[in-house]
Parts: C-alpha cells; sequence; structure tokens
C-alpha cells in the first residue's frame, strides 16, 4: 500500500493536476470567506466552507477520472497485479493518495479562522468542526469518484458519471422535497432503485442470473412489504434520500452538530465504495 501510495502522490504531484485542484478548492474557499463573512459581516466561518462545497461537483470528477481508468485503458494495472500487494491495498493507497490532494490545501484553510477571530466574535470549535466535516464529505465523495473510475476505461465517461452523482448528492434533498411522498410513488421508486442496483450487480459480476434474482427478489419482497403495511411506504422514499445525502449530513456540521453517527455514516460510505472498487478490480485481475 505504501509503494502505491507513494507512486500516487509522485504521479499527482508531477503534473499540474494536484495544484490546478488545491488552487482551486483555496479559491472557492476563499470567494466564499469574502463573501459571507468580509461583506456579509457573518461571524460563522463553517457558511464559507458549506458554500465551498459546492466545487465538489466539480472537482471530484476530476481528480478522480483517471485514477484507475486511465491505468486499465493503458494496461499499466497489470503492472500493480504483479506486484507482492493486495488489490485492497492497491484500492487504499490510491484512495490515501488523492485524499492528500484535499486534505493538503486545508492546511492553509486552517489559519482562516484564527484570522477571522480578531475582526469579530467567531466561535472555532464550530468552525473546526465544520472543517472536519468538511474533509470527511470530501474523502466520501473521492471514494465514490474511485469507483466511478474502476468501472469503465474511459476517462471522460468516468468524469461524466461521477460528475452526475456529485450533482445528485448536491441536490438529493432538494430532490426529497419533489419526491412522491405517496405510498405508491416510493414503492415505484423503491423498484427503479431496485432494477438499478441490479444492473450494477450484472455490470461488476457478468451474471446475469445473480443480477436477475437478486431484482426479482428485492422487487418481489417490496411488493409484498408494500401490500402488508401500505402506510410504512408513506413519505419512505423522501426520507430515504434524506438520510442517503453525504451533504445533509455535512450540513450538521455546519449548524454546530457534532454528532459521531454522522462520523460513522462517512466512514461506512468511505469503506462501502472502497470494497466495491476493491471488487471490481479483483474482477478484472483474474479475467
Amino acid at each position: 500500500m505504501t509503494a502505491v501510495f507513494r507512486h500516487e502522490v509522485r504521479l499527482f504531484f508531477s503534473g499540474l493536476t494536484a495544484y490546478v485542484y488545491g488552487a482551486f478548492l483555496l479559491i472557492f474557499v476563499g470567494l466564499y470567506m469574502m463573501y459571507y463573512n468580509l461583506t456579509a459581516g457573518y461571524a460563522n466561518f463553517e457558511l464559507a466552507l458549506a458554500g465551498a462545497s459546492f466545487s465538489f461537483i466539480i472537482t471530484i470528477p476530476i481528480i478522480t477520472m483517471r485514477i484507475i481508468a486511465e491505468e486499465k485503458k493503458q494496461k499499466t494495472d497489470q503492472l500493480l497485479y504483479s506486484l507482492p500487494i493486495s488489490t485492497t491495498q492497491i484500492v487504499v493507497g490510491k484512495f490515501l493518495a488523492v485524499f492528500l490532494t484535499s486534505a493538503l490545501p486545508m492546511c492553509l484553510v486552517v489559519f482562516y479562522p484564527l484570522l477571522l477571530k480578531n475582526y469579530g466574535n467567531l466561535y472555532l470549535p464550530t468552525s473546526y468542526g465544520a472543517m472536519f466535516g468538511y474533509l470527511l464529505t470530501a474523502a466520501a465523495l473521492l471514494s465514490m469518484g474511485v469507483f466511478l473510475s474502476s468501472i469503465t476505461e474511459s476517462q471522460p465517461m468516468a468524469a461524466g458519471i461521477c460528475f452526475a452523482v456529485m450533482v445528485l448528492n448536491y441536490y438529493m434533498v432538494t430532490l426529497a422535497e419533489y419526491a412522491a411522498s405517496s405510498a405508491f410513488g416510493s414503492l415505484a421508486a423503491l423498484i427503479v432503485i431496485e432494477v438499478l442496483l441490479a444492473a450494477v450487480i450484472k455490470h461488476m459480476t457478468r451474471n446475469a442470473v445473480l443480477s436477475e434474482i437478486f431484482g426479482a427478489a428485492a422487487a418481489a419482497a417490496t411488493v409484498l412489504l408494500y401490500l402488508y403495511k401500505t402506510e410504512w411506504f408513506e413519505g419512505l422514499f423522501p426520507k430515504i434520500l434524506e438520510n442517503l445525502s453525504v451533504y445533509e449530513r455535512f450540513y450538521e456540521f455546519v449548524d454546530g452538530i457534532f454528532d459521531y453517527t454522522h462520523v460513522v455514516y462517512f466512514l461506512s460510505v468511505i469503506v462501502f465504495f472502497l470494497f466495491l472498487t476493491v471488487q471490481s478490480l479483483e474482477k478484472r485481475r483474474y479475467n
């Protein structure tokens, strides 16, 4: 894992990608700090971080699109498979390297609240709690980007899919407000999600029978549960969207709520998508 991590770090910092990415994050944080804290006079640095989190929609696809997709296209991933390390170590090493490019700019941002405190009543624990949530949000979204890069050999396709996923994450709470809250609407939405999951399973395992069994079993169980307890489905889909939203958890940190369950949620998202990435690479490794 250490060898992969060092290789990826050298690769990132040998080109312009890491520097442009870091500069982009700093520009966004600086612009929102200027708008909220300096111009509007709000003594809440966490508002600047909440606004700057919008940049993930653009930066995450750019920084993750090549991390695995390019290696698959150039066939250099075969060199990684020949090393005496596991696929898990490869994935974790790549993830830590790409996360480092997000964490390094924050080494400068940590001084912003201290500067602002000289000109207003800034509550530092809330500011640094939001900063911690900002890093967790970046890590969770990066893990999604790494996974999406592992399922294709095309960088533009990886970036396009990742961009769509980032937009969905950002606007998920807003979508939840307009999502069908009726019991039947929730049923239909859940069945669509189960069909999409079955398609993902088919893509990852190349096993049509397994994906069809999963899709049919999940849909049947959902319909039976709907017939048994229809009232459970009232407003269920909007609640699911809100609970799945990465940004909704981050906004809790922005509001000054430090809940360990949110930390567990972010860590679970990271582990889940890195696990999917490992499975995606394992399938290619043994094929």
